[in-house]
């Protein structure tokens, strides 16, 4: 297995030995698609790497030596166009496993990869497009993302290129015929031509919850982060197929969809979908004997709502959870139907899996389980103290040693920013947590959406955990007003579900409710109903939103 090449040890007998030993050999120039993918695709070239479909019941298969002849033309076909070494190239391909060919072929020629939303508006791309200096833009042939592409043109100077997938259009490069007839051939470029592994690999633009979105930069080494996030946190396995739930636009599918799952030897599960339906996701895993699954509680808290008996899971291992904190009866409920125990985790856009359960841990579902090997996380209070057990304080990371493999270079091109989050050898993950008798670390909020009520420390996320389980509520978000008694008081901000009406009434039994399930003085003092939630592209809540509108009223 290529991954012996870079581990000094695979297995690990207890979390404690793993901590201990677990240690990862860099090489010089590390490249991910020449020494991982051309690497798997010379000694086993019909090894399979990718299995994918769609919700028109088309289906492919990759196998390695596939990628490699794939990205080796796309990588002509992205010189042909101009691209070299440093060019920044925007992807917004969603699942297309042309994506797969685009960023190993970039990954190739040394080029900046920066995957994107199909979502993004044309004023979105043109702050992108002038953030990074974009040179070309590959799209799917979908009429909304094209005219928001050709809207963004004329004020995004530095975008010289344009191409299409399977498409003709004038003024747009049609990515597949242009592939289809550049050469297999392509030889590793040497010396300067080559990135070195501290050149820049990926731009990730961050979700932008609290302001504008930050251009998270990460280098050639970033892949063999990811070794903890596939192997030891969703535990694939060699010749497994591992689905993670995620769009190529985001960091997530770094996660999951690539990097990790091909240096432990799994191949990745794609299901290319419009719509989320939780049935036809069972059916995928199903049909295809998935081994590893990886999704957001989002997503597990419909599957628990289907029948799961109805579909034969016996391939299914093991299943992963992150992006928020686990409800514990979708916990129960996804035991009850499967066996399987539900393993959390937690990282950054700007990390990879920071604090995990791994398999030599019992879960405990809503905690996000101890650290990872190589990160020396700890929390501290307002006066920068570590916490004591049971106290809340903010996540960091120590990077005196070294900071962990993956971790992010800083901000592209902002390094008053950089410099705000990590100083003296310190991150400031900005989020925050609580820390058991056991070592669990448990997930409070972001350090800015923190309420401080009459001198109590109120997690948005624990309320709105206890609103989330009452049946009128289909989607909320808990923020803080100023009061001129208690400093800030909680305010929940609902939709309901749609055989409930808003009602002075329903608002007091939701109160209730709350101070039940959770603290009582945890209660939101203030409920509005509204029909919808301000969010980001990505769908997290822009709780900074909320309090500015409540501000200026």
């Amino acid at each position: 297995m290529v991954l012996d090449k870079y581990l000094s040890q695979t297995e690990f007998a207890s979390y404690e030995d793993f901590v201990a030993n677990y240690k990862l050999q860099i090489p010089e120039n590390f490249n991910f698609a020449y020494d991982v993918v051309d690497e798997i695709a010379t000694k086993t070239p019909d090894k399979i790497a990718m299995v994918w479909c769609n919700d028109l019941g088309e289906e492919q298969i990759f196998t390695f030596g596939q990628m490699k002849t794939y990205s080796d033309k796309a990588a002509n076909f992205f010189l042909s166009a101009g691209i070299g070494k440093g060019d920044p190239v925007m992807l917004i391909l969603k699942r297309r496993y042309e994506f797969w060919f685009c960023i190993l072929a970039l990954h190739k020629i040394g080029a900046i990869t920066i995957p994107a939303t199909h979502l993004l508006s044309p004023k979105d791309i043109v702050y992108r497009s002038n953030a990074a200096d974009i040179k070309m833009i590959v799209c799917v042939p979908e009429t909304e993302v094209i005219r928001h592409v050709e809207e963004a043109e004329a004020k995004s100077p530095t975008l010289k290129v344009k191409a299409l997938i399977g498409e003709d259009r004038e003024g747009w490069l049609n990515f597949n015929s242009g592939m289809e007839s550049s050469s297999e051939e392509f030889i590793r470029p040497l010396g300067d031509k080559m990135p070195a592994n501290e050149d820049i690999m990926l731009l990730y633009f961050t979700s932008g919850t609290t302001g504008m979105p930050k251009m998270v930069n990460h280098n050639y080494i970033y892949p063999l982060g990811h070794i903890l996030t596939a192997k030891y946190w969703q535990n694939v396995q060699d010749n497994g197929l591992h689905f993670t739930v995620a769009d190529t636009g985001w960091a997530k599918s770094a996660w999951g969809k690539l990097y990790g799952q091909w240096l432990s030897g799994s191949a990745v599960m794609t299901y290319d979908f419009d719509k989320f339906v939780p049935k036809n996701l069972m059916e995928v895993i199903e049909k295809y004997k998935v081994t590893t699954f990886c999704a957001p509680p989002t997503i597990y808290r419909f599957l628990i709502k289907e029948d799961l008996t109805k579909f034969d899971l016996s391939a299914l291992k093991y299943c992963v959870v992150a992006g928020e904190p686990l409800n514990p009866e979708v916990y129960k409920q996804f035991l009850d139907a499967t066996g399987i125990k539900l393993m959390e985790g937690y990282g950054q856009t700007e990390l990879t899996v920071a604090l995990a359960t791994y398999s030599w841990m019992e879960p405990k579902p809503g905690s996000m389980g101890k650290p990872s090997p190589g990160y020396g996380i700890d929390l501290i209070d307002d006066e920068g103290n570590s916490c004591e057990i049971g106290e809340e304080g903010q996540i960091i990371l120590y990077t005196d040693q070294q900071p962990p493999t993956g971790m992010f270079n800083g901000y592209y091109r902002d390094e008053k920013l950089t410099q705000k989050v990590w100083h003296d050898d310190v991150y400031y993950t900005g989020d925050m947590a609580w820390r058991d008798e056991d070592g669990y670390y448990w997930f409070v909020g972001r350090a800015d959406d923190v309420i401080k009520s009459s001198g109590y420390r109120i997690g948005p996320f624990e309320v709105e955990s206890a609103l989330m389980e009452h049946p009128a509520v289909l989607e909320c978000a808990i923020t803080a007003v100023p009061d001129p008694d208690r400093g800030q008081v909680v305010k929940a901000t609902i939709i309901l579900s749609k055989s409930y009406t808003a009602s002075d009434e329903l608002a007091k039994e939701l109160q209730e409710h709350v101070k039940k399930v959770t603290a009582p003085y945890k209660y939101p003092r203030i409920v509005e109903f509204v029909t919808e939630l301000p969010k980001t592209i990505s769908g997290k809540i822009r709780r900074v939103q909320i309090r500015e509108e409540d501000g200026n009223e």
